[in-house]
Parts: structure tokens; C-alpha cells; sequence
């Protein structure tokens, strides 16, 4: 403590305070000392007195008003040249507790100690007091109480000199010897830039420090390298005035509360002022160093700047806590569903209203899924959404991955021309002839005993050499809907439609396919309805799209079919003929669980 020429002498007209450095400009001192900042010169000098009374100003504070019991008592100052002191170093904030207690210093300027004197103590305990301070209490019955000329002194650890809180009020009565401190970790609530220099497990201070500028930059709405140092608070801490949308979806808490998840720590009582708040709280209060990853994410969804989403997406740095999962021991020894890099694409009703859909799309690298976007959208929006964030997704995966394009479904969705989108707002091209494309069943995909019956059956395929093929012609639609079940779930690898499910016939037994874990099925989307009584299969067409289908799929193994329907679909879509091509509306629904390996509920509440 002896060699700590950081701490500060404070004067602002009638009123003297403490402070400390902590950058070569910037003082940090409560904001009731410079409370009459706006009439009177506020100058600052150091206890060592080597730089002299340098002038400052305010250039933020933490939004107190004036009463004892506001928060935010905290003004930042800016100093008007650099110093050349080395400034305050800081610990991390759980260090100033222990048991047996740990001893606590305060550098003030009292009556009388125009030099300084100190002043030792202790924090009772680590409860927040109206989650704002920590009270402290004096070390020795005897020996310098906290009093005027204390208030914005760091408090710090007796034996490493490091900076745990700042002084921001002591008791009325001299016979009681306590007062409070503010925490280093509530101080950073109200001035960003500190986080950078308090330790915090995991990450570092560049990584801090890039957080809170990309974070700045979606709040405000600047470019993601803009930044100061320092920027004026609101009024009130809990009062803020973000660029960004600030709907239900992606407030504070909102985000908060996605990147915890369900079992993840509460809500502080008081909620988040600003999204740094809440960012702030996962760094230095959440033991889960994935959480703070997943906010930035689960943020960037809610940024319309591309390349500032992008470098949310890629905090701390791009391979951060991508770790491969390993595959579990029941996975299937020889399996080749891992060749496949799924970007998956997952839209569900959201169930605040009928026209909301809940739309994620992620991305797979080596069975680890990562996140690119999930928004609640009204049916309009789900299209275009779901296509920027499948284009951004393929940053998330390796130069050399194949990648495959899945989209889970609602069943009544699972007709719908995905293949046919076009790729973007400036290629036209359908998006099935762009990647390997399939759909999925969300129900099925959400059923543990559905998903547990598909791994049985891909065991069984990966046996064999190619897969059989069970039709299904467009005059057997009145078959019993419990028997084909039962029969498709004992013997059947793929499932071909002659028709697409559009009539009633032809969905029960559509839904016994998707029921009985078929694994593999195809079918025209366009095309007979089902409804062929004439009896000569010769005349339908969908019984030539089926006999076309098992004469191309003959000897193909099963897992390898999307890149295969990949190429017929580019074949059929760059078809110049006056007939459309056999294939030119085929829909294939493929699920391999090993390639997808983590069918679980959503991680947002689509209700927001």
C-alpha cells in the first residue's frame, strides 16, 4: 500500500472526496462528491503528489439523484492530460470475502489529513444490500473510522493492494463503526468499461473488452470498432435508450434467461438496465462460461448489421467453445451419417397465435450444434429468415464439409416447396439445387421413442448394401391405417409415394410412414391426388414416378441419398425439355439421428 500513488485526493468547490486511477484519464470517485460538478471546477491530485492538481470533468456517472439511498453512486471522471502513474489493479470481487474474514483498506481525506489516512475494515458478508452494496464494518474497535473525505475510496485487500469495492457511505453515528461499499462488479453495472479490468473466470481482458464494444455497438446502433471510453449514464440505471428493437423477444431478461437456461440462476430482482447489465451479471456473477457465448448469439440474432452479427456469433474468438462433442458410446461403430454437416433449419408453431412460427437454424460441425438464429416471426417473415440465416450458417462450417440442408417441419408443412425457394434476394436458383436438401417431421423428431426406433433401423441399413424400396400407388390409399403401421415399422427402409399427401387417404397413411420410423420416404409433390380408380396403373403417373424412382434408387446406400436426389434435382431443374422432368417435384424426407444427434425440445420459449 505504501508504493500506491493511485489513490486521489478529490475537490470539487466546498466538497472533498477520494478516488483512484484506473486508466491514465480516468478517475473513479461517488457521484454525491462531485455532485456540484455542473457550477463548480472539479480537480484532482494523487497521494504521492508528483503530478500536482490536474483538472477533470464528469463524463459519466451511475444515475444517482441526490438521496442516500439511490443507487448508482458513481462518477467517472476524465482527467485533462494523461498521468503518469501506474493505475489501480484490480481483484476479482468474490476475493473480499473469507472466512476467517478478510482485511479491507480505505484510503480517505478527512478533516485534518489533507496527506491521507486509512482507515480498516471488513465486509460483514457477500449479501448485497438492496442489491446495490456491501456493508462493511470496522476491523478493531479502535483506529479510524470511516467519515467525510472517505467517500469514493477504493477499498482493497490489506495484502495484495488490489481494489475489491469503492466507499460510498458511512454510518451517521461516530459510536457505530460501518459503512458500505460498492462492489466492483455493481460499479462496472454503470460504467462498461470497467468489467475490462476486473478478472473474471474464463476470459480475458481483450476478450472482455471486444464484448462490450460489439454489444455497445448493437445497443447504440454504432459501427462494431466504435467505442469510447467512457459515455454519459442515463438518469436512472434502469432507464436506457437502445437502437434496437426492443421487444419481448430480446430484452435483457429475455436474453438472460436464454442464455441460463431453465436451471440456470434467476433473474436478479431488479432485472437489467441495459443489455452491458445483463452481460455483465453472466461474466462476473454465472459460474457457466458457455452462457455469456450463448447471449452474444442469441443477441446477434436481433442485429441487422451482418458483420457486426457475425462477430457476436464468433465471440470470444471463432473456435472458443466449439470442442467437439464426443459421440456417445451407443452410436452406431461404422456409421457414416457423421460425413454430413447439417444445416438445420427448424420451424415449429410458436403458440402465441396461429399465424407465429418459431424459426432456429444451426449449424453442425462434428456433432457440436451451433445456433446461427432463432426468432418468433409471423408467417411471412419465416421464408427470408430462414434463407439469410442458412446462408450465414455456412461460415460455421469447415472448408471441406459436405453439407446437407435439413428442414424440420410441422407434418402439415411437410409438402411445402422448400426445395424450391430461391436461394437469395439475388439468385434466383432453387435451393435444392444449390446443397443436398431433406425434410424432417418435427413431431417425430420430438418423440423419444420414434427417434429411438429410427436408430434400429439405420443399424439395420447400414448392413446392407441398398436400401429396399416399399411402394405405395395412389389406388391403395384405402388401406388400414394401424396395419401399415405395424407391417412398415417390421420390414421397410424407404417408403415411396405415388402421390403427394394433399388428400385425406393419403395423409392417414403418410402419418403411418412418418409413425412407423421409416427412415427414407419420397414422393412428387405435385402431381395424381390420389383418387385413380380407373385400375390400369399404366395410365397414372404416379405409378410411373414410382417405378422411375425404384429404377434410379436401385443399389444406392441410404445414406447417401440426399447428395443423390441432390442431383436430380439439379438434373430436373436444368432440364430444357417440354415435359417437366420425372423428377422435377421430388420431396425426400430422410432422418438419420446419428447425423442429428440431439433432438430436443426448443431452447427458447417460443411465447416469449
Amino acid at each position: 500500500m505504501s508504493s500506491a500513488s493511485w489513490h486521489a485526493r478529490i475537490n470539487c468547490g466546498r466538497d472533498t472526496g477520494a478516488g483512484f486511477l484506473v486508466t491514465e484519464r480516468h478517475v473513479l470517485t461517488c457521484a454525491h462528491v462531485v455532485a456540484h460538478s455542473d457550477t463548480a471546477p472539479v480537480a484532482v491530485s494523487f497521494a504521492h503528489g508528483g503530478e500536482g492538481e490536474v483538472p477533470a470533468r464528469v463524463i459519466a456517472h451511475g444515475g444517482w439523484d441526490g438521496r442516500d439511498t439511490d443507487p448508482g453512486d458513481l462518477a467517472v471522471l476524465e482527467l485533462d492530460r494523461p498521468v503518469s502513474l501506474k493505475p489501480a489493479e484490480f481483484a476479482t470481487p468474490s476475493d473480499a470475502y473469507g472466512d476467517p474474514p478478510r482485511r479491507l483498506l480505505a484510503y480517505g481525506f478527512p478533516k485534518r489529513y489533507d496527506e491521507g489516512t486509512l482507515a480498516e475494515y471488513r465486509a460483514t458478508a457477500d449479501q448485497l444490500i438492496a442489491g446495490e452494496w456491501v456493508q462493511l464494518e470496522a476491523w478493531a474497535a479502535h483506529g479510524q473510522p470511516l467519515a467525510p473525505g472517505f467517500s469514493g475510496a477504493a477499498v482493497t485487500l490489506a495484502d495484495t493492494g488490489r481494489v475489491v469495492g469503492m466507499v460510498s457511505a458511512a454510518a451517521r453515528s461516530p459510536e457505530i463503526r460501518n459503512g458500505r461499499m460498492l462492489p466492483t462488479q455493481i460499479m462496472a453495472r454503470y460504467w462498461p468499461r470497467l468489467g475490462d479490468l476486473i478478472p473474471t473466470p474464463e476470459y480475458d481482458q481483450p476478450q472482455k473488452e471486444r464484448l462490450r464494444r460489439l454489444v455497445e455497438a448493437a445497443e447504440e446502433g454504432a459501427p462494431s470498432g466504435a467505442g469510447g471510453t467512457a459515455r454519459p449514464a442515463p438518469t436512472h440505471p434502469q432507464q436506457t435508450h437502445n437502437r434496437i428493437a426492443r421487444t419481448p423477444e430480446c430484452s435483457p431478461e429475455r436474453l438472460y434467461l436464454d442464455a441460463v437456461g431453465p436451471l440456470g440462476p434467476p433473474l436478479p430482482p431488479h432485472g437489467f438496465g441495459s443489455l452491458w447489465a445483463a452481460v455483465w451479471y453472466l461474466l462476473s456473477e454465472v459460474p457457466d462460461p458457455s452462457a455469456t457465448p450463448r447471449f452474444a448469439t442469441r443477441l446477434a440474432d436481433f442485429v441487422d448489421d451482418t458483420r457486426l452479427r457475425a462477430a457476436l456469433r464468433s465471440w470470444p474468438l471463432p473456435q472458443t467453445h466449439r470442442t467437439p462433442t464426443p459421440a456417445p458410446s451407443n452410436s452406431r461403430p461404422s456409421s457414416t451419417a457423421h460425413t454430413w454437416s447439417p444445416i438445420l433449419v427448424e420451424i415449429a408453431p410458436s403458440g402465441s397465435g396461429t399465424r407465429d412460427f418459431l424459426v432456429e437454424v444451426s449449424a453442425y460441425n462434428d456433432r457440436h450444434r451451433r445456433v446461427v438464429g432463432s426468432r418468433r416471426l409471423p408467417v411471412d417473415r419465416v421464408r427470408p429468415y430462414a434463407l439469410q440465416r442458412i446462408d450465414e450458417a455456412y461460415h460455421e462450417l469447415e472448408p471441406g464439409a459436405r453439407e446437407l440442408i435439413a428442414f424440420v417441419l410441422p407434418r402439415r408443412w411437410l409438402n411445402a416447396d422448400v426445395a424450391r425457394w430461391k436461394r437469395s434476394a439475388d439468385d434466383d436458383s432453387p435451393l435444392g439445387s444449390f446443397a443436398p436438401l431433406v425434410v424432417m417431421d418435427l413431431e417425430r423428431r420430438r418423440s423419444g421413442g420414434l427417434q429411438h426406433k429410427l436408430r434400429q433401423k439405420w443399424r439395420t441399413l447400414d448392413a446392407r448394401p441398398a436400401a429396399r424400396l416399399h411402394r405405395i400407388d395412389c389406388w391403395s390409399v384405402g388401406q388400414d391405417q394401424v396395419k401399415l403401421t405395424i407391417d412398415l415399422r417390421r420390414d421397410a427402409d424407404m417408403v415411396g409415394f405415388g402421390t403427394p399427401p394433399r388428400a385425406d387417404g393419403v395423409r392417414r397413411l403418410f402419418q403411418a410412414s412418418l409413425n412407423a420410423a421409416v427412415p427414407v420416404m419420397l414422393w412428387p409433390r405435385s402431381g395424381c391426388r390420389g383418387e385413380h380408380r380407373c385400375g390400369r396403373p399404366a395410365d397414372c403417373p404416379g405409378s410411373e414416378f414410382l417405378d422411375r424412382l425404384a429404377e434410379h434408387l436401385a443399389d444406392l446406400p441410404p445414406h447417401e441419398l440426399p447428395q443423390y436426389v441432390h442431383e436430380l434435382r439439379e438434373t430436373a431443374y436444368a432440364s430444357d425439355t417440354a415435359e417437366p422432368h420425372w423428377a422435377h417435384d421430388l420431396a425426400l424426407l430422410w432422418e438419420d439421428p446419428e447425423c442429428l444427434p440431439d433432438p430436443v425440445g426448443y431452447t427458447h420459449n417460443p411465447v416469449g
